[in-house]
């Protein structure tokens, strides 16, 4: 005999067209005042005696009567109120009814409920972190079952991870995001906001092992967290979006919204990065004063204005590679004699 597995079905949504919600609601409040009419008639009728009027004529309206005001306020349940950029789940005894996406006011099968177990998840939330019990009594009104399709923001807490270098970072990040699909955000996943904050921890830490914070050694067109950001980010975002398909949901942006090294190296990294900083100006310092030092030899030469032999060129070399060279502003000092 064969075992039987459960598996994880694959729900195809099928949008709903339901009835409008005003005609009906309209025809169960006439059909209720119909059915208090005949109720009221069937009564006063049954405590007559009316030689043309058959004995079931008023049992017949007494019953038509409260059987109408049985039946009319349980279709009456059917309503639902649907507002613009949310959507709404149906199950009918278990099994997937539909789902309605466009806001209006509609009737649909009275025994149908929505289905959204993320409320839940929201409600206990909304309870762990209220302690007045006036609010708590005010989060379990107000959590619907409708999913909402507005654009979202998920601000994802700064973490600590390290680069392809090994050293520890601190990063955040921020995701703009919407549900596009509300039948695979209810049925596919157990809580859509936790499993996009989930997959969203873990891209960022995929992601942030491959790159170096920054790049020490010059070259230029290695992509690095800090300075291909925006590179990343779109790295991230596709990460992302492939991770949440399944769950309904549309990755619009992702950014990196902090970056720096952990406490324990801070400090190490920044006299690195001063240090670098320091040696590139250096260099371009000493490259220009020695195009400077050049420029004045070629230019005393061309003119003839001195002749000057090498240990004079010399000693003017390094007096002008000291003057341009140095932190500090020398102090001139003047020579009344002859420099032969």
């Amino acid at each position: 005999m064969e075992r039987e597995t459960n598996l994880n079905i694959n729900i195809t949504e099928k949008e709903l067209h339901p009835f409008s919600g005003m005609v009906m609601l309209i025809a169960g409040i006439l059909g209720i005042l119909v059915c208090i009419a005949l109720c009221i008639f069937g009564g006063t009728m049954m405590g007559y005696v009316f030689g043309a009027i058959p004995t079931a004529v008023p049992i017949a309206m007494l019953v038509i009567g409260i059987l109408g005001l049985i039946v009319i306020p349980v279709l009456l349940c059917g309503l639902r109120i649907v507002n613009p950029n949310e959507a709404l789940v149906l199950t009918l005894f278990g099994k997937y009814h539909g789902t309605i996406k466009k806001a209006g006011f509609y009737f649909v099968n009275p025994f149908s409920t929505g289905f959204n177990p993320t409320a839940a998840g929201i409600l206990e939330t909304a309870e762990e972190n209220t302690q007045d019990p006036k609010k708590k009594a005010g989060a379990k009104k107000t959590t619907s079952k409708k999913v909402s399709t507005k654009t979202m923001t998920l601000n994802n807490s700064q973490q600590k991870v390290n680069d392809v270098q090994g050293n520890p970072i601190i990063i955040g990040s921020v995701v703009i995001w919407k549900v596009t699909d509300p039948t695979k955000a209810v049925f596919n996943v157990e809580n859509y906001f936790e499993y996009l904050s989930t997959q969203c921890d873990s891209t960022i830490r995929n992601t942030a092992r491959l790159y170096p914070y920054d790049n020490m050694d010059g070259d230029d067109e290695e992509m690095t967290l800090r300075g291909s950001s925006l590179e990343i980010a779109d790295r991230m975002k596709a990460e992302l979006q492939e991770k949440t398909d399944d769950a309904g949901i549309e990755i619009l942006e992702v950014r990196i919204t902090h970056l720096a090294y952990s406490e324990e190296i801070a400090a190490a990294m920044l006299k690195r990065q001063q240090a670098a900083a320091t040696i590139a100006a250096k260099e371009q310092i000493v490259e220009g004063a020695v195009g400077m030092v050049k420029m004045a030899l070629d230019k005393l030469e061309d003119d003839e204005l001195i002749v000057l032999d090498d240990e004079r060129k010399a000693a003017m070399v390094s007096n002008l590679l000291v003057v341009l060279c140095g932190d500090k502003d020398a102090q001139p000092i003047v020579n009344s004699g002859s420099i032969y």
